[in-house]
């Protein structure tokens, strides 16, 4: 005989919505909460830098439809004030009417470290008026010339970003470093990134740290940077690594970031971007399209 379970069913959910109301409302969250990802779905704008190139409004349409919320900016032209050939402002509207936004953005501060100090404060200025404009909370530090990479070449890095991350505090900013594989690479048994998380200010300063390079090169793992100084990576890059050590997309290699993830709290992790310099499987925008499939599932 064929019954009508569907009262018994309902009475079932009914039940056990308000049994998980309950445990909710000892611990002041509700039930959006639960629901509500951890973490915005993040790209780096460098991995589809032609297509920007040829048209940004559509590639952040693009981009948006495949569940991109929130993006790193480059490139910033500083005479100018723009982004991508757009005034600051211009630039912040196209990313408002696309409910976007950005938290920080790649800055060339490498190429004022041979400079006098006032030559890159005179420069973070006019990142400090882009990023406000921006509404970014990070100005990062994302390169070192090859000339820069010298044990001493780290400790005048390290100076200038404690002088910058001050500079950047009194506008309510704040400056992250970012890493690549040379930070990692031994100099007399000394590591640049290891003067870099020693010699600046945690409370000015904060990490980026690419977890790709950190595969690739660091004798030490990401949960071993983690608890040498918890709650300072408030931002990552996400990409993957293939068996002959090249980007590619996520999923399609050999980091596990479903374990990594579970460092988000011990590291400090605000936001994550998903970032690819080359290697695209077909294209910029299908590859993005790969990663964010892997995002949506592992990484919110």
């Amino acid at each position: 005989m064929v019954t009508n379970d569907k009262p018994a069913r309902l009475q079932r959910r009914v039940f056990f919505q308000c049994a998980a109301a309950l445990v909710l409302s000892g611990s002041g969250m509700t039930l959006a909460d639960v629901t509500k990802p951890r973490y915005r779905m993040g790209l780096q704008l460098y991995t589809v830098r032609e297509p920007m190139g040829r048209d940004p409004v559509g590639t952040l349409k693009q981009a948006r439809a495949l569940g991109y919320r929130n993006f790193e900016t480059y490139g910033f032209e500083p005479d100018t004030v723009k982004y991508y050939g757009m005034p600051a402002r211009e630039f912040r509207k196209v990313l408002d009417d696309l409910a976007l936004t950005t938290t920080t953005g790649h800055y060339d501060l490498h190429q004022y470290l041979a400079q006098p100090a006032a030559a890159m404060t005179s420069y973070i200025d006019r990142c400090i008026e882009g990023a406000l404009a921006l509404n970014q909370k990070y100005i990062t530090w994302a390169w070192l010339d090859p000339k820069s990479r010298s044990l001493d070449s780290f400790k005048l890095v390290a100076e200038r970003l404690n002088l910058i991350g001050a500079q950047a505090s009194r506008a309510g900013l704040k400056v992250a470093y970012h890493n690549h594989d040379f930070e990692f690479l031994p100099h007399d048994g000394k590591i640049g990134y290891d003067i870099i998380m020693n010699e600046t200010d945690p409370g000015l300063v904060k990490l980026q740290l690419d977890l790709f390079w950190v595969a690739h090169s660091s004798t030490r793992t990401a949960h071993e940077l983690f608890q040498r100084q918890p709650g300072r990576f408030v931002m990552w890059h996400v990409k993957d690594m293939d068996e002959a050590k090249r980007y590619t997309e996520l999923g399609n290699g050999v980091i596990d970031y479903t374990r990594i993830m579970g460092d988000a709290q011990l590291a400090g992790l605000e936001e994550y971007f998903v970032e690819q310099g080359d290697n695209f499987a077909v294209s910029p925008m299908e590859s993005i399209e790969v990663s964010a499939a892997y995002a949506r599932k592992h990484l919110t």
